[in-house]
């Protein structure tokens, strides 16, 4: 496997822990019975916004009177393996790296054999509501995107 954000795919790989489970639904795919390739980014977004509420971010960006919100900046995806209807993925999310105020969000998903079926990665900027442009993360912030002792979904 070549993809530009992955040096290492053993030590990348390991490093994912937080994962959100899908099932492959018939409206999904298309016409020739794999999973259509706009669907995996409803995939990261379903897996990116589970683990900000798993973190605790969600429930304060929804909340009207909060001052911030996350914005998808970019976003990519390399397919790996055909993937079908009924099949059972995992969708993995990390935080690659953390910047003033973005993050650089990798993506990996695992089929029920374990195998990756495509992988992907972009840019969440947490932005102000009344400026329009970026946010700082706090410290706290920063230490919850980066934690290791987030559960699954």
């Amino acid at each position: 496997m070549r993809v530009a954000y992955i040096q290492d795919i053993e030590k990348w790989e390991k490093e994912f822990i937080y994962y959100h489970e899908v099932s492959v639904r018939f409206s999904e795919t298309d016409l020739f019975g794999h999973l259509n390739n706009t669907v995996t980014f409803v995939y990261f977004e379903q897996a990116r916004i589970e683990f900000f509420k798993a973190i605790g971010f969600m429930q304060e960006w929804v909340r009207p009177e909060h001052e911030t919100i996350p914005v998808v900046a970019n976003l990519q995806c390399d397919y790996l393996q055909q993937v079908y209807f009924d099949q059972k993925l995992k969708v993995y999310v990390k935080m690659a790296s953390v910047g003033k105020s973005s993050a650089d969000v990798h993506y990996k998903a695992v089929n029920e054999k374990g195998a990756t079926v495509f992988v992907g990665r972009g840019t969440v900027v947490q932005m102000s509501k009344k400026t329009g442009k970026g946010h700082a993360w706090t410290e706290e912030q920063k230490a919850r995107l980066i934690t290791s002792d987030i559960q699954h979904t």
